[in-house]
């Protein structure tokens, strides 16, 4: 049995696009379903666009996303070189051959080939001139996804400009021929070249790769119709590594772009992704990239990761947001992650949300403010909880003790629960009203810094 290889084959000139990433994930996870080999080719053959960082964006992407190439720049492999614009000689003696088949002739200074058929000339009445068409039998495409596609050319068609440089549908097949390319996975709109590439494929006397056309991705629902393009919103790979989502994350939703497995699961590690991926299981229709389904499936990922590896990603966001220095306490850093793994949707959220665990500089709710000094007596109840907890030590500060400390307030003053002390000391010590668990926060923040925040906010208070 032919060893399954597959290739991705992007062009440096931009940054690394939502479909570039689903078309490379798809052949990625077909060749380790099959246990075959996935190449990186580059084509680079635009050298007015061509950029050195747009080829660096590729590796860090697929990097970043878990694609690991088994043959290709920086890896090298038996089918270098790997990089278009340094495989001239291999082209010229493919030109050769169809030049000496007799398949190819010079026209406007472009070396044109020739397709195989009944030939007649038409007279074009907008042109005024000649043009000289065939009438080629038709091509049956299978494909992996679509099924039997019938296409026929009815021109001759450009291999190579006027200025001696090979065509993509020349270059894209002599590269498929060389490397032993088994199977191109790619996007729907190249299924109008697939005919083109058929019939060099046929002239050069080469097995035709097993095709499979990927369903076109439309826009984002907030974005309108259409099928999705690099200007829209969310549509570049590199916007989700900067708002720091988990890269299994966005992998598992790329995979879900056009392909579901049989029991319509949506979070699946990628060890189950791979051994589940089969090309007949990809859709025909288009699919549709909702960033909202994406960020939820962000957040399931987040909180179901062991807190060492939760702050692991955390602490170079909330380095960079200048709360906390590269060298900070782990055990503290956990201990606060551990509270707000659940409550954070996003990491790039977390700075807001843990702020006043780091800084005394951190905003207030003012709306929530407000609220509460209409409530009975608050500065009162902050003196009363600043006498209560004052009566913990350090050894003592623990939530079973805190919490304590709030019951016996509470009967004290004849109630059986602490409900009106509890809202203005979560303010004085966080800003807010709303957060982690209340008295576990307090244990987190530590006796000193509880006490000094609700001495603060009392003698911030009029009455």
């Amino acid at each position: 049995m032919t060893e399954t290889r597959v290739r991705f084959a992007p062009s440096p000139t931009g940054f690394f696009h939502i479909g570039s990433a689903r078309t490379a994930l798809f052949n990625w996870l077909y060749a380790r379903h099959t246990g075959g080999t996935f190449v990186l080719r580059i084509e680079d053959t635009d050298q007015e666009r061509n950029r050195p960082e747009f080829l660096q964006i590729i590796y860090n992407s697929m990097r970043w996303l878990g694609m690991d190439w088994d043959e290709g720049p920086e890896i090298g492999g038996d089918y270098g070189p790997y990089f278009q614009s340094e495989r001239g000689e291999i082209y010229q003696r493919y030109l050769d051959k169809l030049k000496e088949a007799g398949r190819t002739y010079l026209k406007d200074g472009a070396l044109y080939f020739r397709l195989e058929g009944e030939r007649y000339t038409e007279y074009d009445e907008y042109l005024k001139a000649e043009v000289e068409k065939v009438k080629a039998a038709p091509v049956e495409i299978d494909d992996a996804i679509r099924g039997k596609v019938v296409r026929a050319e009815s021109r001759d068609f450009v291999i190579c400009r006027a200025d001696g440089s090979p065509t993509f549908h020349f270059v894209n097949v002599v590269d498929d021929i060389e490397m032993k390319i088994t199977h191109v996975v790619r996007g729907e709109d190249h299924l109008s070249n697939t005919s083109k590439h058929v019939e060099l494929f046929h002239a050069f006397g080469a097995p035709v790769p097993q095709y499979a056309h990927l369903p076109l991705i439309l826009k984002d629902p907030q974005d309108g119709k259409g099928k999705m393009s690099k200007r829209d919103r969310g549509a570049l790979i590199e916007e989700y590594q900067e708002r720091h989502f988990l890269p299994a994350a966005v992998r598992n939703y790329l995979a879900l772009l056009g392909w579901s497995p049989k029991d319509d699961r949506e979070k699946m590690d990628i060890g189950e992704i791979i051994e589940k991926f089969e090309l007949k299981d990809i859709q025909k229709g288009a699919a549709r990239f909702d960033e909202k389904k994406m960020a939820h499936l962000n957040q399931e990922y987040l909180k179901e990761l062991p807190v060492e590896t939760y702050a692991w990603h955390a602490r170079p966001v909330l380095t960079e947001a200048g709360l906390i220095a590269e060298d900070a306490d782990e055990d503290y850093l956990q201990r606060v992650l551990a509270l707000c793994q659940e409550k954070v949707d996003a990491l790039q959220n977390l700075p807001s949300f843990t702020r006043y665990f780091f800084s005394e500089d951190y905003p207030k709710d003012e709306k929530a403010k407000a609220k509460l000094l209409k409530k009975g007596a608050p500065k009162q109840r902050l003196a009363e909880v600043h006498a209560a907890l004052s009566q913990l030590s350090d050894e003592q500060w623990e939530d079973e003790a805190i919490n304590q400390a709030f019951m016996d307030l509470a009967q004290a003053h004849g109630q059986e629960k602490p409900f009106q002390w509890w809202p203005i000391t979560r303010f004085a010590v966080s800003g807010t009203t709303s957060g982690p668990d209340f008295v576990p926060m307090l244990t987190v923040l530590g006796r000193e810094r509880v006490l000094a925040r609700v001495q603060r906010f009392h003698d911030q208070l009029e009455g």
